[in-house]
């Protein structure tokens, strides 16, 4: 399964709802929403700084990383900016791969 790094940034509703309801209850939520797609969540904390919050899950797809974000979306609560994740390992891969790309010239 392919991680993901989840930015994000709550409206001025999603902070009310959260202001309600309490971090672990948006937590238990996060995680519901991960696991109904078949992944795990690994880690979600809340930060003071450009982002309200960030989370780690686990994903079978992009698919699966798009609908979560994409429900989020459209709560109208925050929003999202998902990242896939690449290990060490997936970046020995991408180093190897040799393409044709070839920098502009002046």
């Amino acid at each position: 399964m392919a991680k993901y790094l989840v930015t994000v940034n709550y409206t001025a509703e999603g902070a009310k709802g959260l202001r309600a309801e309490g971090g672990t209850k948006r937590a238990h939520v996060v995680q519901m929403s991960v696991e109904s797609l078949g992944g795990k969540l690994e880690s979600m904390y809340f930060t003071m700084g450009q982002h309200d919050a960030i989370v780690i899950a686990e994903l079978p797809d992009n698919v699966a990383a798009a609908a979560i974000s994409l429900a989020v979306g459209a709560s109208g609560a925050a929003r999202c900016v998902t990242a896939p994740l690449l290990t060490p390992s997936d970046m020995d891969h991408v180093v190897s791969k040799n393409t044709a790309y070839r920098p502009p010239t002046a």
